[in-house]
């Protein structure tokens, strides 16, 4: 058994670091709390665009009336050879099973197209980290690698480094989240499917919807087959036992488990696109469609950055609460522990005691 200033001295050591768990648990309730309204700040605008593509098409010819095939290249559908996997983790680690979740699943979509080749756009430290130590990196036609935080058009792979290949890299975008960042990387996929380099885009992130409502998702952005509804691929749901976890360190963190209701703004905004009346555009509906259907793949782009973000600081929040729990736990027995080892120095201390007086 340990002595008693050892026991003392590893008490103290987790007592520390049950303060810095329970502080890191704060921060990110916090963090995921600003994460939450952020999210819902963008929602109106993001409706907003659905609904107006959605009028624009009740007034528009977006298909082709003699050969039926569809105007805009981002509706194209065509047989997938090369596919774009956007995958988005986090920068850092402490978050529980978010990144290695994340990854796993990863895994299994790529298992999933053994016939496809697939290039990895890779959003976050954990999902870079992990996909550099398993696949190659594309070449562009320079010679150079073609993964870096900022595409080029002009930069076309020369040549497949493998079936799968990295193509992208984006590490430090997640701290604060920016539209503007949403769009260029938006821009850069559109122009590679409209050249034909790519036949199908999809996006694997943890769709957030509240604390309890999360859920791994592989989406498919690209084609767009009807406008406002999400095309999921791969789901994967949350265990009853992790839900239960996230509860507890969200009601002891003051973080509220059901997502605002917005039923009633949403009912609002859905009216525009089915309101019985004749627009005036000032440039033809055609036109306008043309012009606004790439923002729609940028802001269903942003929305999934917001919520893996969010999901990133809930995942964070209920591992530190476990930490700290866990923590509590080890005091209380390295406590019992120190006890039982003082008590035996103690008799131990009297018996000698005794046994000295009952010799002389």
């Amino acid at each position: 058994m340990a002595n008693v200033l050892d026991i003392r001295r590893r008490i103290r050591s987790v007592v520390n670091t049950r303060q810095i768990t329970k502080a890191m648990k704060t921060v990110s309730a916090a963090k995921l709390r600003r994460a939450q309204e952020g999210a819902l700040a963008a929602r109106p605008y993001s409706q907003m665009l659905t609904n107006v593509l959605k009028s624009l098409v009740s007034r528009a010819d977006i298909y082709d009336p003699v050969t039926g095939l569809p105007r805009h290249p981002l509706l194209a559908e065509r047989p997938e050879n090369t596919i774009l996997l956007i995958v988005v983790t986090g920068d850092k680690g402490l978050a529980g099973a978010f990144n290695t979740n994340i990854l796993k699943m990863v895994s299994k979509f790529i298992q999933s197209k053994p016939e496809q080749n697939i290039d990895v756009e890779c959003i976050g430290r954990k999902g870079r980290d992990f996909m550099r130590r398993r696949y190659p990196v594309a070449l562009t036609g320079n010679g150079e690698t073609g993964a870096s935080p900022v595409h080029h058009d002009t930069e076309v792979p020369a040549s497949r480094a493998g079936r799968v290949q990295i193509v992208g890299e984006y590490v430090g975008v997640l701290g604060k989240v920016d539209h503007n960042f949403a769009n260029t990387l938006s821009e850069s996929v559109i122009a590679r499917y409209c050249r034909g380099e790519i036949d199908g885009v999809y996006i694997l992130f943890n769709e957030f919807k509240s604390v309890i409502a999360q859920r791994l998702v592989a989406e498919r952005l690209l084609p767009i087959k009807e406008i406002g509804e999400v095309d999921i691929q791969m789901a994967e749901e949350a265990s009853l036992e992790e839900r239960k976890k996230r509860i507890e360190a969200a009601k002891t963190a003051g973080v509220a488990l059901r997502p605002t209701d917005t039923s009633a703004l949403d009912e609002a905004a859905a009216r525009f696109g089915t309101w019985p009346v004749d627009y005036i555009y000032e440039q033809p509906p055609q036109q306008l469609f043309q012009g606004i259907l790439p923002k729609y793949l940028g802001i269903q782009i942003f929305h999934a950055l917001l919520e893996s973000v969010a999901a990133e600081h809930a995942a964070r929040m209920t591992a530190m609460d476990a930490a700290t729990s866990n923590a509590s736990d080890m005091i209380e027995s390295l406590t019992l522990i120190m006890n039982r080892a003082r008590q035996a120095k103690i008799t131990k201390e009297i018996i000698e005691i005794v046994s000295g007086a009952a010799a002389q």
